[in-house]
């Protein structure tokens, strides 16, 4: 009975190793905003096919088939910057349709926070769910804050990443713009690790394509 019992702790103990190992091991291997650097000017965009807030699926291809896309990359309904800057798009998002661009916003957030999203800026433009990190992948602006940071963005601003994401990484978007041109070529961006630094309107009126 003594040696059942101390073999049971051993294995206990191993299985408890291992779950723990495997944890550290899938936060390891995320990367932090500063190694991200996003996909770079002149490189060519796949398609990508997403739900919207109003339960709708954007097709990237379809879309250009119409005009050149702006894609604005925001964290979430909780992130005030954010906020603001899609509230700005959507104060001159004439000026910007005008001059033949869509501006599309993408966030990992699950439709139902994306009208969320959507009733704070007021945003009359598509708001993407980023299912499982696919469209932030490809542009190449996803990472994972720190277990502080995460803690930091529960706290103050009450960010419940874990319920509002497809899994429970809680991996963030860089808040990064890129305009791509109906070529599906990138040809402007911007890309700051600093979350608080985001593209201006007339940033983006002064690089869309001709």
């Amino acid at each position: 009975m003594k040696i059942l019992n101390t073999t049971t702790a051993l294995l206990t103990f191993f299985l408890f190793f291992l779950i723990g190992g495997l944890e550290l091991y899938g936060q390891s291997e995320y990367r932090s905003a500063d190694e991200a650097t996003g996909i770079e000017v002149g490189a060519y965009v796949s398609d990508f096919i997403a739900i919207d807030q109003h339960g709708e699926a954007f097709s990237l291809k379809e879309a250009l088939e119409a005009s050149p896309v702006v894609l604005v990359f925001y964290r979430g309904q909780w992130c005030p910057l954010c906020n603001r800057h899609l509230s700005q798009l959507q104060d001159s998002l004439n000026l910007i349709s005008n001059a033949g661009a869509q501006v599309v916003g993408i966030s990992p957030e699950k439709p139902e926070f994306l009208v969320q999203t959507a009733e704070k800026t007021q945003a009359d433009f598509r708001l993407l769910h980023d299912r499982e990190y696919l469209i932030s992948d490809l542009f190449d602006v996803t990472f994972r804050p720190s277990d502080r940071e995460i803690k930091g963005l529960q706290t103050m601003l009450g960010a419940d990443l874990k319920n509002a994401h497809s899994d429970h990484s809680q991996r963030l978007p860089i808040p990064a713009t890129f305009i791509i041109n109906q070529n599906g070529q990138v040809v402007w961006r911007h890309f700051d690790p600093d979350y608080r630094e985001r593209s201006s309107v007339k940033d983006i009126m002064d690089n869309l394509p001709d």
